[in-house]
Formats: C-alpha cells, structure tokens, sequence
C-alpha cells in the first residue's frame, strides 16, 4: 500500500528543553561544534549516525528526554548554547563597525537580497546539486559571520538534486527521495491571521502560479525558499518546484520566473511581516533570478509617473550580478517566443512592455534570448568569479559594448570563497590556535599558532587521513551492496586502502571539462603509479552527472571499470552519491587534491580551497582560483598544452605531465622521511599553504569584497538615484535618449601630440611631457556632458595600442581640448583620443556602450 499523503509530526519535547527546538531550526549549528556537542552529548551513537538536531529531537526516546530534563549539568549546557545564539544573533559584528567607520558620503544597504536557484547549507537541508549552491549557502553562512544583513531567497525543491548509485556494470542511477518540509529545518511564513504566505506569480492562460516561503535561519541571516507544492495550483503548476535542473525549457523558465519575481515579491511580504529592513541592493547569484530586475522596474512604475526608461536607472544602480559561466555554451538561452508566451499578455509584469523584455535578452540569434544578458542589462554592477574568469567573462561579453578594449568591459572578479568554520576539521582549527568562527582572518596567516610543530601536523594530517579510509571502507561496501553484490564476497573491502599511503582526491561534478578521466589517458603509468612497491599512491574518485548528460555518465562508467579490476581496486576507487557528506572527509583526509580541468573552463572552482584550508595541497592545472594563488611553493601546478588545438593530443600532453609530477616530484617528497618518520619538506609547503592561502581562500573575505566593492557603492548610487522622486535617475534617462540622439553625429575633427623642445621625432624620450590637443564637434552636448581622453601606448604593425596611458583631457572652450602626459616608454608608441558619456549615475564609463574615437 502507498500513502496517500505524507506529513510530519514533530517530537513533544519537554518545556525544561525548549531551547533545544531554537538551537536545532537556527542552521548556524552546521558550523558551530559547541552546538552540536549538545546534542551529540544526548545519544552520541545516534547523533553520529543521523547528524541532524531537529532529527535526533524526533529520535530519542521520551524518556530520555524526560531524564535530560531533570539533568542540571546538560541543562546548564544547553542554556548556554542558547545563550551564545543570542548573542550571536544580536551583537555587533564587522558590518556593523564597518558602517560606523564610513567616509563621508559612504552608504552601505540597510539589508542585501541574495537570489540563487540552490542554496547548499548542509546535507540537512538537500537544496543544492553542486558548487553553485554550496557557494550560496558558504555567501550565507559568512555574511552571517560578519553581521552583513543578507536575506537569501531562492526555490524549495520538493525531491531535491538526485541520489546517486550505480548499476552492475557502472552506470550511474538516479533516485530522487520525496522530501517533507517539515522535517526539515524549516518553518513556514505565516500572515497574522495564521494562514501560510502566498505569492503569486502570473502564467499564461489567466492562471497563477502560487508558492508558499518556507524560512531557514541561517545563523543572522533568513533564507526564504519558494515552494508551489500547494493547493490552488493546477498539477503541472504544483511541480514547477519538484527537482533541481530537471524539466525542459518550459519548466526552466517556470523556476526561473519564480525565483527572480516570485523571489522578490517573497522578500518584500516578509519584510513588511517581520520588519525587517526591504533590501536596496539585490545580488543575483548566476543569471537564474535575473527576472527580479523586471519586477523591481514594475514596483517603481507602479510607485508614480516614471517610464520604464526613466524605472531603469535606479534598478540597475541597486543590482549586482555575479556570472560563473567561462563559455556561451553554458548560458541560460530561451526562445523568443517562449518569452513571448510568459511576458505577452502583460500580466505577469504590468506596466512592462514585452517589447522591452525581449530587448534586454537580445543576442546575435534573434530568436533566443539570452538570460545572462539581460543579467548584465538590469545590472549596474557585475563581476566574474576568479580573476582568469573576470578576463574571459569581459572577452564573452565584449560585444555588449562594441568599440572598448576588453580590459575595459566593466565585469570586474570577486574570487570566490569558503567557509572555512564548515569545512574545516575542529582538530586542525584547534591545533592551529582558531576559533569557531574563522581562522587566519587576520589576512596574513600570522594567526596560526606558532608553538605548533611538526610532528604534531603530521599526527593529525594521520589521523585524517586514517578517519577517510575507514569511511571509504564503508562507503565502498555500501556501494557494492547496492549493485548487487554479496556481503560474504566483500571481505576485500576491509583492506582498502591504507591509512600510511599517499592519498589523492578527486571529487566534483562530471562535466566533460572538468575531464574526469584524464588520469586514464595512459593506464599502464596510472596502473604503475598506484601499485609502485615503494611509493604507492591511493585515489578516491567522486562526482555527480547530470541526468541527463550521457556523456558525463559514460566518464563515470569508465573510471568504475578501471577501479573495478581486482588488481587496483583496493588502491582506487569511486564512491557514488557524492555530497557535502563526504566531501568533508575528502578536504580534511586527502594529502593531494587533483584537478585537471580544460583550461580556461573552470570559472573558479572551491573544493581545491576546501582541501588547501586542511592542510591538503592542491595539484592543478592553472585555472580558476589556482591560476593568481598558485605560488610555485603551494602546492604544483600542471603544465598545459597551451596552443594545441586537437583536444586528444592537448589530454595525452597534459596527463602525462600529470604523471611526471606524481611520480617523480609528489611521491618523493612525501615519503622522504627523517629519522623520526616526519616528512620535513611535505610539511614545509602544508605550512606555507595553510598560512598563505588561508586568509586568501576564505568567504569571508569575499563578502568583504562585495561589501566594499559592491553592495556599499550601489546603495549609495541608488540612494542618489531615487532621491527627490527619482530626480537622478529620471536625469540619467533624459541624458541617454540625448546621447542616443546626438551620438551618430559626434565626431573628433582633428588631434595633434607635441613633445617640449622640438620635434617629437627628435625629442621624443621616455618621461617626456608631451600636449595631446583635439577638437571635437560634440553636435548637442556640453562640454560637462562627455569625457574626452588621451590615450597613449604601445603600438605594433596592426596600429593596436598596448598598454595604455590614458589622461583626461580639458575642454578648452569652442570644441577644443587639451592635457599634458607623459611618455610612458620606450620604443615605437602610438596614440589616440576619445570621446565617452560622463553623467554622476555611471558607474563605468563604458556603462553606455558609447565611444567616439579619433
């Protein structure tokens, strides 16, 4: 029989303990250890299993709960972990003194929207497929830290990313478990009335869309998560929340419709429930949400008499837009007329011309529109997620502002960052002298303890490492098990792997880039690697593919065939159903953390920063984060085949590169004991990593970055932009439409360079003053309206400028400039003028897209 229907039923929990109940919903117990040892401290075996407050409150028994209620001492415990809560909830905290330290003019947003379609918190709340969500939920978790005033927001999805195991001959299967809101960490948003919050969300047809907001306290920080698994929604509408990244192209444009419009009018009901300031800025994490931006423009137009030009400006001066797409393959693509279909009848968005819609997501294909676009149309501010990954998003982009160099594109990098209180081990924090909060947050590592030695490194980087065979024992087990085998013919698997042998760690989402099976370009030297008599090495492989992604499968499929030989399986193996789980035994018990991805197609990458934090040193190919942190003493980095175009050829290059440095750099050093069994030189770059890239690989100073470059410049340019009813920005619109009048008619008429003393070719030296003079037929405009520049550089046979000087130039009346630079270098140089919109709400002055060159 099958129910048919399913509920859950809380555990009574005795009054003396109802602090329990706060202590287990507030989500801050996944990084904070004295929480979760009060709860461990009820039924140890059962937390260890479970490691799930609100679950272990349903488990134990009553009548254990019954004897802790009459128990001072766990009493005393509980209440004063309920006590830090509280005062972690409400004492000051780095934004809060950043605030009070403000220049003069300096504004900083009264609360921050954080949209992204997953959220990866903890296997507690299964809201997450991969790095995206976990590096939502790592933005969470440190803007709590620092008292940063974020409200997340994103959907609920009712199965959640899938389960993964495998087949008798290693496809990988897909299970999507049937998740129950409350059981999980979650309370739903009530009206005062009593009855749930509903959004609603126009569809075609004369139907709504609504969602219920389930709310997870994520320490400070509330993360509001839609479900429409509701009643009052037709069938097919029930299921615009049932899986992550499942459905086609109309199911898609379902979740992100509600995510960006539903999401936001989800943030604007909670705040008016609960008081909670109404965010100025709103950060949408991958173009998924990027409909929010519409909505916004919908609330200015429905505010007063503004136009959707005139709505515009103070939109994009309060959103920021992160992108984690290196190639355009990967963006977000609908068809036009699918559009069309959701935004045509105007009641989804009144008041917002389709018309205007679709212009926002325009592309060179006329008939997709392309979400990453409009992301970057509604978005005054907007960033890549490494450095490499900053160049190659201003490079994709570059066509979105047509006569500037790619270096100008104004996509700047925010390297990602994690939370190192969750993934770091509590051994290592306490040996190197942390805290429950963050460690090595001074920025230069110098909070590291110093008497700390190296013997008592090596012995915890053992024990480690010794705690990660015991559950790949288990999990192999499991895994063989699940496929079919006999527990009487898995004796083998108590022998796996060895808690002495140097252990390699691969684990991630199984792309084709990421080449999850570059390690078996050559088997033999794979082969002779791992079972060298010597110097062996142990491998443990993990990663999800996406269901619907045959090739990712077929990757899988052929690293489990090779693991699968019983010559090699117990010195390799691939463990399924790869989450946040077992990812932290990976970071905290591997020594080498391996990851070969096709350059330059990592955006950024977080789980070599993950395993870096617990002392694992990364061996890379240089991209994402590695390409501006590796220092050639942290860790190795691979060489790439740069240049190669036949992608086979560039994977046998690059692998056996990766062989040389296992066998003939890595496992040297790392068994190159003294006489008292310590690897000296393994250690040597385990410290320098740990005090180097620690403070470097941390979210916390991410959110610092996007605190001060990014949430506090946009609220004080949407401050200035809504002020006096829009004065600014109505301002803004007037002065586009003039520029978009007047431009075709701008032209630099003439220029000249002179160089003091004589004739440029004569006196021409390096640091000479030179005077740029130009006059300009600005047709319409002001002199105060553009900026004219000089720019001098570097000059090759295309009459390319290289490394540019670039000076403003000073109008001198009746068209006329001039400045003063001086000569930047030497050899062949060249120069120009130009001419760029200049208003105070630009952000850029490529903003506009706008250039006039001489």
């Amino acid at each position: 029989m099958k129910a048919v229907r399913r509920f859950t039923v809380r555990a009574r929990v005795p009054e003396e303990l109802t602090g329990l109940t706060e202590l287990a919903t507030n989500l801050r117990w996944t990084w904070h250890p004295p929480t979760r040892e009060v709860f461990a401290s009820m039924d140890d075996t059962l937390f260890r299993r479970i490691r799930d407050p609100l679950r272990m409150l349903a488990e134990v028994p009553a009548s254990r709960l019954d004897e802790l209620a009459a128990d001072a001492a766990f009493l005393a415990t509980a209440r004063k972990a309920s006590e830090d809560l509280r005062r972690y909830l409400t004492e000051p905290r780095w934004f809060q003194r950043r605030v009070e330290r403000a220049d003069e003019g300096e504004r900083f947003p009264s609360a921050v929207a954080y949209f992204s379609l997953e959220f990866g918190v903890h296997e507690a709340l299964p809201n997450y497929s991969g790095g995206l969500g976990v590096l939502a939920g790592d933005h969470l978790k440190a803007a709590s830290d620092l008292g940063v005033p974020v409200i997340g927001v994103g959907p609920l999805y009712r199965a959640g990313y899938f389960r993964q195991s495998l087949s008798l001959d290693g496809w990988q299967e897909e299970h999507y478990p049937v998740i129950d809101p409350g059981g999980l960490p979650l309370e739903l948003l009530t009206e005062p009335s009593g009855e749930p919050v509903h959004v609603r969300v126009a569809m075609p047809g004369g139907r709504d869309l609504l969602a219920q907001i389930w709310l997870a306290r994520v320490g400070r920080v509330p993360l509001l998560l839609l479900d429409t698994d509701v009643d009052g929604n037709d069938d097919d509408l029930r299921g615009v929340t049932d899986r992550l990244y499942g459905g086609d192209d109309d199911h898609r444009i379902r979740q992100e419709i509600l995510a960006g419009i539903g999401g936001m009018r989800a943030v604007r009901r909670y705040c008016e429930l609960t008081g909670h300031a109404q965010p100025e800025v709103c950060h949408t994490n991958e173009g998924h949400a990027g409909f929010l931006g519409l909505e916004r423009v919908r609330e200015v137009l429905a505010e007063g008499e503004l136009s959707f030009d005139e709505a515009l400006p103070a939109v994009r001066a309060g959103t920021v837009f992160t992108t984690h797409t290196p190639v355009p393959a990967g963006l977000d693509r609908f068809g036009v007329d699918l559009v069309k279909h959701y935004f045509g009848d105007g009641r989804l968005l009144p008041g917002v011309d389709v018309e205007r819609v679709l212009a926002l997501g325009a592309e060179d294909d006329p008939t997709r529109f392309n979400v990453a676009h409009m992301g970057l149309r509604l978005a005054q501010r907007a960033n890549g997620v490494s450095a490499l990954h900053g160049r190659v998003s201003r490079r994709m982009f570059a066509g979105l502002w047509p006569g500037f160099d790619t270096e100008e594109v104004p996509i700047a990098a925010v390297t990602n960052g994690v939370h190192g209180p969750t993934w770091v081990a509590r051994e290592m924090s306490a040996l190197l002298g942390g805290n429950d909060e963050e460690w090595g947050h001074d920025g230069d590592g110098s909070g590291i303890d110093p008497g700390v030695t190296d013997e008592q490194l090596w012995a915890l980087r053992r024990e480690l490492r010794g705690n990660l065979v015991a559950e790949v024992r288990r999990r192999a087990r499991d895994a063989w098990l699940q496929r079919g085998a006999s527990a009487l013919e898995l004796g083998w698997t108590e022998r796996i792997f060895d808690s002495d042998v140097l252990t390699v760690g691969f684990a991630r989402r199984v792309p084709t880039y990421k080449r999850l099976t570059l390690m078996l370009r050559d088997p033999e030297r794979l082969r002779a690697l791992l079972l060298d008599d010597e110097r062996p090495i142990q491998i443990v492989v993990a990663g999800k593919s996406h269901p619907a992604d045959e090739g990712g499968k077929e990757l899988i499929q052929q690293i489990v065939r090779f693991v699968d030989d019983p010559a090699i399986r117990e010195r390799m193996v691939f463990l399924p159903d790869y989450g946040m789980s077992m990812a932290r035994y990976l970071y905290r018990g591997c020594d080498v953390w391996l990851n070969n991805p096709t350059r330059p197609l990592e955006a950024c990458g977080t789980s070599g920063m993950k395993a870096a934090l617990n002392g694992c040193l990364n061996l890379s190919i240089r991209d994402g984060w590695w390409d501006e942190y590796y220092d050639g003493s942290n860790g190795w980095a691979i060489p790439t085949a740069d240049g190669v175009t036949d992608p086979l050829l560039r994977d046998d290059l690059e692998a056996s590169a990766l062989y040389d440095l296992l066998g003939q750099q890595i496992a040297p050093l790392f068994y190159d004991r003294d006489g008292d069994g310590v690897p000296r030189g393994w250690l040597s770059m385990i410290w320098h990593t740990l005090r180097t890239l620690g403070p470097r690989v941390q979210a916390s100073r991410m959110v610092r970055e996007y605190v001060n470059s990014f949430y506090g410049p946009a609220a004080t340019t949407v401050s200035a932009a809504v002020a006096g009813d829009y004065a600014a920005s109505r301002s803004l619109a007037a002065y586009r439409a003039r520029v978009d009048a007047c431009w075709p008619l701008v032209r630099v008429v003439a220029t000249d360079l002179t160089v003091e003393g004589g004739d440029v070719a004569d006196v021409a030296v390096v640091g000479a003053a030179a005077r740029v003079t130009a006059r300009i037929d600005l047709a319409e405009l002001a002199a105060s309206e553009v900026t004219v520049q000089a720019v001098v550089g570097r000059v090759g046979d295309t009459d390319d400028l290289d490394d540019v000087v670039t000076v403003p130039m000073t109008p001198l009346g009746r068209g006329e400039f001039a400045a003063t630079l001086r000569l930047p270098c030497a050899g062949a140089l060249g120069y120009t003028v130009r001419v760029l919109p200049r208003h105070p709400l630009l952000a850029s002055p490529a903003e506009l897209g706008r250039v006039v060159l001489a």
